[in-house]
């Protein structure tokens, strides 16, 4: 591979502005939900130039509307087209998807911008812009590593199969869509933001609503009522304990450096409508991490039976039960063993470019890579250039040195899994 290293790297030197101004124009399409239609659009175009056999299509129907795993705010997806490219190969090695996802989350509060949210500027070796490291940045790498192998002409022998989806940042329909038209294959990179960690495994996550029933009366008579804020501390203390449970019996050593490896996030709380009235109602929303080996059901079965044990320390709850909705966005875990092939292959090619052994762990939130090993029987890896801490924050950047050595890294890993014509 050193032979093979040398050209890669400077094949991805001399497209280099060519790469930088590609990833500056999808930067610069405001891509958040409803809003993929332009950058899906260049992502199809730079496909075909490729050679790849494009297939562009807006999801829907009710296979996707109806399935369990189909989560999303809204079931119409015009202006959010999905775009799948298939580069054949020459028969006889194992197929990849590269996996990444165009859509973006909303800027915020545009204040908290030293620039344009989607400026695409470059400065002192970083390009700026929200969705340049969550995660187009990723998606340029794993895209220019196998142009620069058609660049030096080689003929992979395995089928590589880019996926560009939408809605990924709500639950990952569009990922889900790909797998009900028929997108499989031997496993997949998801080039996620991990800051050039190797991520085989990843928790997933699914948003809950609890509500939190108390009696109303005069607050100059609080004692003839039963407030539901006082109430919900219970509840909130009962959620603690759980999650304090849940994580105690995580001994895998991919978890070893987070504090909490499956959080459960309390992150909304509305109660009361009067000052001078006790509240009778408290609505609690908040996200359930779920660990990578666990089924989603035996989670949500957990925090169930926690809520219904608040009777034994308060019986208010016996006869007043906490509510449970599990609605909004939910994401799939999903666990690769390290012996896995492409984690062998993925481990030697980043030691090989970067002179050093790769950082191993697990995912601390959920992507789509979960939907490609459990539904689509694809196992996925997650390891991307992206800056962890940069992702859904003001003056998001990612440094373009590290997307030209991820890409280098990717190359080498197509070369030795889909194998190649000598």
């Amino acid at each position: 591979m050193a032979v093979w290293k040398e050209k890669v790297k400077e094949q991805l030197e001399k497209d280099r502005d060519n790469s930088v101004r590609l990833l500056q124009s999808w930067v610069r399409e405001a891509s958040v939900q409803g809003q993929e239609a332009g950058v899906q659009e260049l992502v199809a175009s730079k496909l075909a130039e490729m050679g790849f056999e494009v297939d562009k299509w807006v999801m829907g129907g009710e296979e996707l509307l109806s399935h369990p795993y189909f989560v999303s705010p809204r079931t119409s997806f015009e202006g959010s087209p999905n775009v799948v490219g298939v580069l054949r190969g020459t028969g006889g090695g194992r197929s990849i998807i590269l996996n990444g996802h165009v859509d973006v989350v909303p800027p915020g509060d545009e204040t908290q911008w030293e620039r344009d949210p989607f400026s695409g500027d470059v400065e002192d070796g970083k390009l700026y812009g929200r969705g340049a490291t969550d995660m187009k940045g990723g998606n340029l790498a794993a895209l220019i590593a196998v142009e620069a192998l058609q660049k030096l002409g080689v003929k992979l022998k395995g089928d590589v199969i880019f996926e560009s989806v939408v809605e990924e940042e709500s639950g990952g329909a569009g990922t889900l869509a790909t797998i009900l038209r028929g997108y499989k294959a031997d496993a997949a990179l998801v080039p996620e933001l991990t800051q050039m960690k190797i991520m085989p495994k990843q928790q997933g996550s699914m948003w809950f609503r609890l509500k939190v029933i108390g009696r109303s009366a005069h607050g100059g008579t609080r004692y003839e009522g039963v407030s539901a804020i006082e109430k919900s501390l219970a509840v909130v203390q009962a959620i603690g304990a759980l999650e304090k449970r849940r994580n105690d019996r995580i001994t895998d050593p991919l978890y070893a450096k987070l504090p909490i490896p499956i959080p459960i996030n309390i992150g909304v709380i509305e109660g009361g409508k009067w000052p001078s009235s006790v509240a009778d109602l408290v609505k609690l929303e908040g996200r359930m991490g779920v660990a990578p080996e666990e089924e989603m059901e035996d989670a949500k079965r957990e925090m169930e039976e926690a809520l219904a044990g608040l009777s034994a320390i308060d019986p208010w709850f016996a006869d007043h039960p906490v509510e449970l909705e599990w609605y909004g966005a939910r994401w799939v875990p999903g666990a690769v063993e390290e012996e896995h092939p492409l984690m062998q292959a993925l481990m030697a090619t980043f030691e090989e470019v970067k002179g050093e052994k790769p950082v191993i762990e697990a995912s601390p939130w959920g992507t789509d890579g979960g939907l490609l090993t459990k539904l689509a029987d694809t196992p996925a890896i997650v390891f991307g250039p992206g800056i962890t801490q940069l992702g859904h924050y003001p003056n998001e950047c990612i440094e373009l040195d590290t997307v030209f050595e991820c890409a280098a890294i990717y190359a080498l890993t197509l070369l030795e899994w889909c194998g190649y014509e000598e």
